[in-house]
């Protein structure tokens, strides 16, 4: 609502068009990131208002953008510690940082402050977090996923252990804080999602049937608590309304090049990103059409997934194996 609207407009057609610059704001080694044999989602990031945060190996960095939109100061603001293996996946919410690690353990942090409180979660790597209402879900290699309580009396304590007989890839909370949704890899068991009710941990419902084995699901997200995306290994983005079915998505699109897609993000309305798993391809999406608008490749000149992605109203950021990468659509 800031920006003026003949600015608006000029935004929204280099979105359409594809018009952008694009820079390299960040560069690491690709040692930092943990191998392809350990964990296949990293780096992740979170986009905050004036920061953005990026996890590099163990750690957690927190970056100021640049009040005139270009890029973002080179030097962490902030840098938030406590695993001894890799940050597999992290969230921001409301001022709090919850990060699962490949050590098996949670850390929670309070951005603005000394506060963070570490504890012992899985046998195996936490593969994805969630945080909501004062619950943490977490999900691991471990074939498990577990809710953990944050009340004061009770921090680190599990209130649930749901045996998904699969590696857990992604989880998220209902914004209605009753349920959670854990995306699985399609090899134990025949559906990779499925939504647990938060207070007791029993299943509640399966979403979608006939997935082929190994259609493991890498991202997911809640536009609303009825709306849900998802993304993975079978190359589909596929658009969940549980009010209508359980059974069948009420929309799909499949990524063109059939490659597997690691990450979604939409505006919850018709736009939609999406990271593919080759060369740093990212696409935008309509949701009125079938075909993707625009499609970027960014990884040069070796091959990366895209990892992670986030977008606000001018800009795309864009996580690959050895840089971060930034399109601005003011140009």
């Amino acid at each position: 609502s800031g920006i003026p609207v003949k600015e608006r407009v000029k935004v929204s057609q280099n979105w359409r068009h594809g018009r952008c610059r694009r820079e390299t704001v960040l560069k690491w080694k690709c040692e930092q990131v943990t191998s392809f044999s350990s964990s296949l989602l990293l780096p992740w990031m979170e986009l905050d208002g004036e920061y953005l945060y990026l996890s590099q190996a163990e750690n957690i960095h927190a970056y100021r953008l640049c009040p005139d939109g270009a890029g973002l100061q080179r030097h962490p603001q902030a840098i938030f510690s406590g695993h001894q293996e890799d940050v597999c996946r992290f969230v921001l919410v409301n001022s709090h940082i919850v990060s699962g690690g490949g050590d098996g353990s949670i850390v929670l942090h309070k951005i603005h402050g000394s506060y963070s409180v570490k504890f012992s979660a899985h046998e195996q790597e936490v593969s994805c977090v969630d945080f909501q209402g004062g619950l943490i879900v977490s999900g691991s290699r471990d074939r498990t996923a577990k809710v953990w309580s944050l009340s004061a009396d009770r921090v680190g304590q599990c209130l649930h252990t749901v045996q998904t007989e699969d590696r857990v890839w992604s989880i998220a909370i209902s914004p209605l804080l009753s349920s959670f949704v854990t995306g699985t890899a399609c090899c134990g068991h025949p559906s990779p999602l499925r939504i647990w009710d938060l207070e007791s941990g029993q299943l509640l419902t399966c979403l979608g049937t006939d997935f082929h084995c190994g259609a493991g699901v890498l991202d997911m997200f809640y536009e609303t608590p009825s709306l849900l995306l998802s993304c993975g290994y079978d190359t589909y983005i596929r658009y969940w309304d549980i009010r209508a079915s359980t059974r069948k998505c009420v929309q799909e699109w499949e990524e063109p090049h059939d490659s597997a897609l690691y990450c979604i993000r939409s505006d919850k309305n018709y736009m939609m990103a999406s990271g593919s798993a080759y060369y740093g391809v990212v696409r935008l999406w309509d949701k009125r059409q079938t075909r993707c608008l625009q499609s970027f490749h960014l990884s040069s000149p070796t091959s990366s997934p895209v990892y992670c992605l986030r977008f606000s109203t001018t800009h795309l950021y864009v996580a690959l194996a050895s840089a971060l990468r930034v399109l601005d659509f003011t140009a």
